[in-house]
């Protein structure tokens, strides 16, 4: 496919190979929680799994065994975790092996064809974000063709799916290729800081919330925002457009429930003026008002402060009452433009009074055109 598009697929190979066995096994590392193995210039890996004594063990193969791997069996390979770990293997229930690459395709789209997921970029298994990442290239796709299908938006609005996941992508690539070869790296040097800097270093940082939430946010990718994209405007709070919507819930009330209805909608935290329910029900567009709590506050969310979410729970307009907007805010005709400049598409923001400053022509009513004057670049 990607040959056939002529998007190209540059990146490089790694020496290693990676094989997966899922064993039923018992030890110390088959307590339920990850575990690394960094003695030897080699990655494994025990993660847990559903059940009890069942486990998935990942790790890499170089040398003259990784130029064979076809030929490989678990026992091949198992020696390591047996011998270090401590791992009885009671039951071998899967074994593979595969090759592993670092490469992101050029472009993400070309006329009707989207690459996504393995297709679009792939990676070393450090992280274990390739799952999370696939997931969030479809979800980002698919709201945006159906709007378009629907005829609820133009064709340009498509391309905005290669703007907002290829350089997320590109950046992916790039950290999982760094901490791949910091982990298998070979020499007294890197044996040093990889067995006796790091750890300690680790261990240490992790003693603070900060750094463990950090580390959480990361490899979840919930932390993953598109500021700065064209379909981003705003900031309320901590929250700015195109971040993802935090998220709050207390006393039964959880603000993402609704987030489910993968639709356009209106979130505001704190009290809503009467005008801005009847523009949203004019519009289709779900309203939910939150009472303000300072549970919300220390997420980030901004007293009284309206949030365009987009499907998929990012928000696409963050609008502080208190932060001034300018005179148009209030006074210009209703108007929502993306315009092209340079290949890249920036958002021009009006609004009208009643509805200001929230943006509710961007979003999918079904008596206006959202996405009116949005062109794609050719």
């Amino acid at each position: 496919m990607r040959e056939t598009l002529g998007t190209g697929f540059p990146g490089g190979d790694y020496s290693q190979i990676i094989y997966v066995a899922d064993v039923k096994a018992s030890g110390p590392p088959i307590d339920g929680g990850l575990l690394v193995d960094l003695d030897e210039a080699d990655f494994l890996a025990v993660f847990p799994l559903k059940g009890k004594g069942r486990a998935r063990l990942v790790g890499t193969v170089r040398g003259e065994r990784a130029d064979h791997a076809e030929k490989l069996r678990f026992e091949d390979v198992s020696e390591r975790a047996i011998r270090n770990l401590k791992v009885k293997v009671e039951a071998e229930n899967w074994f593979s092996t595969y090759h592993i690459h670092h490469r992101v395709a050029g472009r993400f789209r070309k006329g009707r064809a989207f690459l996504l997921g393995d297709a679009a970029h792939i990676h070393s298994p450090v992280g274990g974000q390739g799952m999370n990442t696939g997931i969030g290239d479809a979800i980002n796709l698919a709201w945006k063709l159906k709007a378009t299908l629907d005829g609820r938006a133009p064709d340009a609005l498509l391309d905005t799916y290669e703007l907002e996941r290829i350089a997320f992508a590109r950046r992916l690539v790039r950290t999982t290729d760094q901490a791949f070869n910091f982990v298998t790296a070979e020499g007294a040097l890197a044996d040093l800081i990889r067995l006796r800097i790091a750890p300690t270093a680790i261990a240490g940082a992790f003693l603070f919330g900060a750094v463990r939430e950090f580390a959480f946010r990361t490899v979840s990718q919930i932390g993953l925002n598109y500021r700065g994209g064209p379909l981003s405007e705003g900031k309320a709070g901590r929250v700015r457009g195109g971040d993802r919507l935090p998220w709050v819930a207390e006393n039964g009330d959880d603000n993402h429930a609704t987030l489910a209805e993968l639709r356009w909608q209106v979130h505001l935290y704190g009290a809503a003026r009467p005008e801005l329910a009847d523009c949203c029900a004019k519009r289709g567009l779900t309203l939910k008002v939150f009472p303000w709590t300072l549970r919300q506050s220390q997420a980030g969310l901004g007293q009284n402060a309206r949030y365009l979410i987009r499907p998929a729970g990012y928000v696409a307009r963050a609008d502080d009452p208190a932060r001034p907007t300018g005179s148009s805010a209030t006074s210009s005709p209703e108007v929502f433009r993306l315009e092209s400049s340079a290949g890249q598409l920036r958002g021009t923001l009006g609004g009208r009074a009643g509805c200001s400053p929230v943006s509710l022509f961007f979003a999918a009513g079904t008596d206006v055109e959202p996405y009116r004057g949005l062109r794609r670049h050719r």
